[in-house]
């Protein structure tokens, strides 16, 4: 698709700012379609008592009944169905009536989760609208809770090695490689199976793609310090001992911000490991982290602690890990919000369930290439092969996550390709005396999709949360507050990585504290 510059050089355009609206320029809807058939829907649900079954049903239209539709209802245990009913209601235009589900009988179960799913769907056909039409849905989760387990395995002995700049936890069967120098998790193998494609494991990561929000709001320039504690971390200390039969290996890197970030690895002997990763403030002094002398001498150093400064009031784009699986490891299985794409002030339109995928589908084709393909509210997924086992990733609670066939990077103009700026709509004089180095994150690249070309790995990114999109204009408002992550508190979250046969796995793990 073509935009700003393609129809001549420095020709006056208002390049992909044209392409408003939800639905492609080729009529592909965006992802946010589903959000906003759900805010304009005309049927309301509310909890009134969940735990009892309890919802009220609001009929939002002027001059229409509800007993022109028929509502279904579902309770889903982790994404099955184990009850389900309809129901023809009565409700006059700009009334409510309330509605009990039955409950009852439902039973805690560490690691089960229950959701009311409701359906509002047209009996007969009316103008441009189907029988059997959607016209309105909501999900509701049940207060039905169970303490989870504590996670016991075996396996052959652990081992601990120290070769240079690499920390080796191995057995017979596990090898598990950190290198302090690069700051990655540089091998992860299980029996005989290598899962980090060309050593790109595990590794810090606070960036997206900027969108076009973003650079309306000045994101690439004010927020670029975490794109540098993306690439530029530094490892100031890394520890090894033993608990039970597991190995811990802590590694604690000092960013660009000038904070720390700990990532805890607890190895098993079968070869699955829990990762346990904390944030701390960018207000240091204030913080109570209990950290080793090298890392108070490499932190609280006078740079640094302007770093520090400059960046306590600063949010994070996103707080979270990333590491590359061979390409053959696409097919992607979910617990979590979907099938589209969501963001954490966009996924009221997508309901929490088990969604199958590819990490080819995930990708969506935005104009100007950007930030694309989140899933919120995530509990556990799995990438496999077609055919043949996998790598899951379980949540310690919830967890946002990406996997696609392209590197961060490649959906970042700046990264991407060496593409000229687009000088929209300048006079000639701007156009002449145009500062290269002063468009570096302010202006947007000439980037396109057809830029976008499927690599040899699918990136996984797992983040404890991403902010959101935003969307109330798209020259200079921010994501509300809610939906930010301020940089100046401590966050700590995690999640599990373990080799799986099936998805029916990963949905047993959850039932487990690691």
């Amino acid at each position: 698709m073509g935009l700003r510059s393609d129809f001549g050089v420095n020709a006056p355009s208002d390049g992909n700012f044209l392409c408003n609206g939800i639905v492609n320029p080729d009529r592909t809807p965006h992802p946010a379609m589903a959000e906003v058939k759900y805010v304009h829907q005309n049927v309301a649900f509310e909890a009134i008592d969940a735990g009892k079954g309890v919802f009220r049903i609001t009929n939002r239209f002027y001059f229409t009944n509800l007993n022109k539709y028929r509502i279904h209802y579902n309770i889903s245990a982790n994404g099955k169905t184990v009850r389900n009913g309809k129901a023809t209601l009565n409700i006059a235009p700009q009334t409510s009536q309330e509605f009990t589900v039955p409950v009852s009988n439902m039973k805690a179960k560490a690691g089960t989760e229950y959701f009311v799913n409701f359906s509002v769907v047209t009996v007969e056909p009316e103008p441009l609208i189907p029988a059997g039409f959607e016209i309105a849905y909501d999900q509701f989760r049940l207060p039905i809770n169970a303490a989870k387990t504590a996670y016991k395995t075996g396996g052959p002995t652990l081992k601990t090695n120290v070769d240079g700049d690499n920390f080796v936890v191995s057995s017979s069967k596990v090898n598990f490689t950190f290198n302090k120098k690069s700051g990655l998790v540089t091998s992860y193998r299980v029996d005989g199976t290598e899962y980090f494609k060309d050593g790109f494991g595990i590794q810090p990561n606070f960036w997206r793609g900027p969108t076009d929000n973003d650079y309306g709001n000045g994101t690439p320039k004010r927020l670029q310090v975490w794109k540098q504690s993306s690439k530029n971390f530094r490892v100031t200390d890394v520890q090894m001992s033993t608990e039970d039969k597991a190995v811990l290996l802590k590694a604690t890197y000092l960013l660009t911000a000038g904070n720390l970030y700990n990532i805890t690895y607890k190895i098993y002997p079968n070869g699955v490991v829990n990762v346990k990763v904390q944030f701390t403030s960018t207000d240091m002094l204030a913080a109570e982290t209990a950290v080793s002398e090298a890392t108070r001498t490499a932190t609280f150093t006078p740079g640094n602690e302007e770093a520090r400064k400059a960046t306590s009031k600063l949010e994070v784009p996103r707080i979270g890990v990333r590491f590359r699986l061979p390409a053959s490891m696409n097919q992607v299985e979910y617990f979590g919000r979907g099938p589209e794409e969501n963001y954490i002030d966009r996924n009221h339109g997508t309901l929490v369930g088990i969604y199958k995928t590819t990490a080819d589908r995930m990708y969506f084709n935005y104009v100007r290439p950007q930030e694309n393909g989140h899933r919120t509210d995530t509990r556990w997924l799995t990438l496999s092969q077609a055919k043949g086992g996998g790598l899951a990733v379980v949540a310690d609670s919830i967890i946002g996550f990406n996997a696609l066939r392209n590197s961060i990077e490649d959906f970042d103009s700046e990264e991407a390709l060496p593409h000229p700026y687009q000088w929209n709509n300048f006079t000639p004089a701007e156009i002449a005396n145009r500062n290269e180095e002063a468009a570096r994150n302010v202006m947007r690249r000439m980037h396109h999709t057809n830029d976008i070309i499927p690599r040899d790995f699918v990136e996984v990114c797992v983040d404890m949360k991403q902010q959101g999109v935003g969307g109330y204009d798209s020259w200079g408002s921010r994501p509300e507050p809610m939906y930010q992550i301020p940089a100046n508190r401590e966050y700590n979250w995690g999640f599990t990585l373990m080799p799986v046969r099936s998805s029916a796995q990963a949905n047993e793990a959850i039932k487990y504290n690691y």
